[in-house]
């Protein structure tokens, strides 16, 4: 991973995709704050949402067997994966047994995470992107950049350059409409020959083996009815206990996530019906990770996120820097607890400090997920794990031992106030050697004149 702080310099140079991103995320925003304001108990709201949440993470292995049987007596097939390798070798195997040699795909951060179109690509099976933001990016050959809207970074200019290229419509306008018109053209083709569709799932229901997504194009719903196999790969943190507590989710989600009173599609399916919808279902179940989050104390709260892009929208950092400086398909504030758990800090270690503490994140977050929490707990641990940097840790090892004796502290200060003395500039040091980093944001008071200890030396005598 190239690491946040340089990606981050990367992207602010972009003065077009800083445009894009304001532009984006100021209009997400304030439908949201409309949305949400015309719900008179949404504290209330937020509070059942964030209590079903660790109800399920309390309850986690005996809502996963129960949903594995609601699942099974419907009709369907679950398989267990414990990590992406094995995730893809399940669908693989499962789309070689139909003989398909393309599929089609709902828009699913989870098959994201675990890279699933590469390991079918290696296979030979072609995946089309179906949701339309994520047919740009896949087009363009990037990765999203936000949760919610994939292609946030574009404008309608690029997006039309690259249609153009892609469907041969050496016309085709930037209008909106026009855009729209040739998207669907294409898909529409491949919704038709689509014999294997593979989806996400917003939410599994425990209770009957239901499994739900919602989105707003209706594409997805082109997927889990047309083909005649659909398996949808499920992250193990995604169940919920029963039918009757969509009624909560499904109010949170769609005003934190487009701003909107409900999702124009909603999509339901269990098991298999004769005559009716794909005739063989598959769900799997992956962990890839989850596990090892769920054992943090601190940190298995990340899990309660329903992925609803709120944070990002109001981030400081993820307004000017956009999704790809975090080097992974979660970005914003929940990218920055969630990844470094799934992969382990070590591989992560710069993405716990890319965040203000300012805390707008948990003020918005749907299920109340004390996100800058959990950013201070792991860079603890980033520190505890020896993954943070070399000369940070050797500088807190001297002054622990500097502070550790009068004497050497009472000559530290004497050295440092000398030290300090050719850097201060109007009463205030700009830039310190060895602390460049620190001094490029903040302004450091230089050593004062005379410390207390001097003070109250001169005092007494």
């Amino acid at each position: 991973m190239k690491g946040f702080p340089a990606a981050a310099r990367d992207a602010l140079r972009d003065t077009q995709l800083r445009r894009n991103l304001g532009v984006a995320t100021s209009t997400i925003r304030d439908r949201r704050a409309r949305a949400v304001a015309e719900v008179p108990d949404w504290e209330e709201l937020r509070d059942a949402g964030a209590a079903l949440k660790r109800r399920v993470l309390r309850n986690l292995d005996g809502y996963l067997l129960e949903f594995e049987a609601a699942v099974e007596r419907a009709g369907g097939h679950v398989h267990w994966a414990r990590d992406a390798a094995e995730a893809g070798r399940v669908v693989t195997e499962i789309v070689r047994g139909t003989g398909a040699r393309e599929v089609v795909k709902v828009k699913s951060l989870t098959t994201d995470e675990i890279e699933l179109n590469d390991a079918l690509g290696r296979a030979g099976i072609d995946v089309v992107e179906t949701d339309l933001a994520e047919l740009i990016v896949q087009l363009a050959g990037e990765e999203p950049s936000h949760i919610l809207v994939p292609a946030i970074h574009k404008n309608r200019v690029e997006i039309r350059d690259l249609f153009r290229s892609n469907f041969r419509l050496p016309e085709l306008s930037d209008d909106p409409q026009e855009l729209a018109a040739a998207a669907r053209a294409h898909l529409r083709a491949k919704f038709l020959s689509a014999r294997v569709a593979i989806s996400g799932a917003n939410f599994a229901i425990a209770e009957t083996g239901t499994v739900s997504v919602v989105e707003s194009e209706g594409n997805g719903r082109f997927c889990t009815t047309l083909p005649e196999t659909l398996i949808t790969v499920v992250g193990i943190e995604k169940l919920i206990p029963a039918p009757e507590d969509l009624e909560v989710f499904l109010q949170l989600l769609p005003r934190s996530s487009t701003g909107e009173r409900m999702n124009p599609y909603t999509t339901l399916w269990t098991g298999i019906t004769p005559g009716d919808g794909p005739q063989d279902f598959h769900v799997v179940l992956l962990d890839n990770g989850r596990t090892n989050v769920l054992a943090d104390q601190v940190g298995r709260e990340t899990l309660s996120c329903i992925r609803c892009s709120a944070c990002l929208n109001v981030c400081p950092v993820y307004t000017r820097t956009g999704g790809h400086a975090y080097g992974s398909v979660y970005p914003g504030p929940i990218g920055a607890i969630l990844t470094p758990q799934l992969r382990g800090v070590a591989e992560a270690p710069t993405l716990p400090y890319a965040s203000s503490l300012c805390g707008a994140c948990y003020e918005v977050c749907p299920v109340k997920i004390d996100i800058p929490r959990i950013l201070v707990h792991l860079r603890a641990r980033v520190v505890e794990e020896g993954a943070g940097a070399t000369s940070e840790r050797a500088a807190m090892r001297a002054l622990a031992w500097t502070f550790g004796g009068e004497r050497r502290y009472r000559r530290a200060q004497q050295l440092g106030r000398a030290g300090s003395r050719p850097f201060t500039r109007g009463g205030l040091i700009h830039r310190m050697p060895g602390l460049g980093a620190w001094t490029e944001t903040r302004d450091l008071p230089p050593v004062p004149k005379q410390t207390f200890r001097e003070w109250w030396d001169e005092r007494r005598a």
